[in-house]
């Protein structure tokens, strides 16, 4: 709190002063823009006149900067379009593009260097091939409703990022539009940031969490993306009310994430089905289609989720244990669950499990709670897990004869994972949206 003060108090005092001998300067095209930015001052704001500014400007000063409708800046391929480099910057209700796309030179439309805290970047439309809007170790800034679209001419690999955060603290970014780029998103040994109400669709990943901790992931949506959250090497993250849909790889990644609470997401029609945004080989190698997705993560809550719809619910592996998965609800999902691991888990919390589509058991006293504690994987699924072709006699007597033993001798079992509660119904709050998963006009009405 206190260093928070000191920051509203010095942002405070700046603004007073500056706002006692601002004016406002109109410039057109015919005019030397970056001369007139030079020779601004503190509290001016500059507002653009209809029409192109060819360039690469830096921002000197505390100063607004802003644009008719029509006025652009392009970046004439090379370098970033803007740079601010001042505290208490704001731009807003411009059109950026063609910036460099040297990504080694962090080329962006908007680069906000490390000198520039408090700033605000809003309601512009960038469109390029190198970064949208790069914030370099920047305190404080707010980044909002915004749209940033990549350049499909580049392959994904060689676009930039969305939105890229590096060592930065304390900003929002809130509902921005970013598709077409590499990742949406991309937050780098950033702590205490807030990512609210984004739409991320079209991309490698929509959120890209790395070395992170204490952040916020709120209210987000990601629609057809290779992965939708990517958390990784990160903790004390809160990733609550997002939303997955018809990405193709993981709804949720979680590598390497600890004493994080994942709630109230809905991840729906994670499928390896090709989808040309991707650009990927038509047979879209190494896409998995699973919902979520735990590697080496722990001391993590997961609950009140939806996983629907998907080739896989949950995969769980490389020693991911100590976690709470409860109150979540597993529907229609041609696999539930994938557990390897050699210790059991019991997925239910204080007398609370999940809700899962293909539960067989009953519920007697009426409590909501099944009677019978459900158990998604075997020493078959195993066994089928290690040699996919096996599938072929899924229904064949051997199985069945392998699986009739494994029931009359407990003793040949291997460790898994049971749900000794399982609910009964979906909870009310999650129920799916239905079998129209596809649509992105339905989605953008959504949103």
């Amino acid at each position: 709190m206190g260093v928070w003060f000191a920051r509203f108090v010095s942002a405070l005092s700046i603004s007073v002063m500056i706002s006692a001998q601002a004016e406002t300067i109109h410039v057109s095209p015919t005019e030397n823009l970056q001369a007139v930015l030079d020779n601004s001052q503190a509290g001016d704001q500059i507002v653009l006149s209809k029409g192109i500014y060819q360039g690469n400007f830096v921002l000197p000063q505390s100063i607004e900067l802003t644009g008719e409708k029509g006025a652009v800046l392009d970046g004439q391929n090379k370098g970033h379009a803007l740079q601010i480099s001042q505290p208490l910057t704001y731009v807003h209700h411009l059109r950026i593009q063609n910036w460099g796309d040297d990504l080694t030179d962090m080329n962006a439309g908007i680069f906000v260097a490390k000198s520039a805290a408090t700033s605000r970047i809003e309601h512009n439309y960038l469109h390029g091939g190198g970064f949208g809007i790069w914030v370099d170790a920047t305190p404080d800034v707010q980044i909002i409703s915004n749209k940033v679209e990549g350049d499909l001419n580049l392959r994904s690999s060689d676009r930039g990022n969305g939105i890229h955060l590096f060592n930065v603290k304390g900003l929002l970014a809130q509902d921005n539009e970013v598709w077409h780029t590499r990742d949406g998103i991309y937050i780098d040994t950033s702590n205490g940031n807030k990512l609210i109400g984004n739409y991320l669709h079209d991309l490698r990943y929509g959120v890209h969490y790395m070395y992170s901790y204490h952040n916020l992931v709120q209210d987000n949506f990601t629609y057809q993306t290779r992965t939708g959250y990517a958390l990784m090497q990160s903790k004390f993250l809160t990733v609550i009310g997002n939303r997955s849909k018809n990405d193709a790889n993981y709804g949720i990644l979680m590598n390497y994430i600890t004493n994080s609470t994942i709630e109230n997401n809905r991840v729906e029609g994670i499928q390896n089905t090709r989808n040309p945004h991707m650009q990927q080989s038509s047979s879209q190698a190494g896409l998995e289609g699973k919902a979520l997705f735990i590697y080496n993560s722990l001391f993590n809550k997961i609950r009140d989720n939806l996983f629907a719809e998907s080739d896989m619910g949950i995969h769980l592996t490389a020693g991911s244990e100590d976690n709470v998965i409860s109150g979540n609800a597993f529907v229609s999902n041609k696999e539930q669950v994938k557990y390897v691991a050699t210790r059991k888990q019991d997925w239910s919390d204080e007398g609370v499990g999940n809700f899962w589509s293909d539960y067989l058991g009953w519920d007697m006293d009426g409590d909501g709670i099944g009677d019978v504690e459900y158990e998604p994987n075997d020493s078959v699924d195993r066994l089928l897990w290690k040699f996919p072709s096996a599938k072929l006699l899924l229904n064949s007597p051997a199985v069945e004869t392998l699986r009739w033993v494994q029931r009359q001798f407990p003793v040949l079992k291997s460790p898994g994972v049971v749900d000794s509660h399982p609910l009964m119904a979906v909870p009310d709050l999650l129920e799916p949206s239905g079998s129209a998963l596809g649509t992105a006009a339905g989605q953008v009405a959504e949103n």
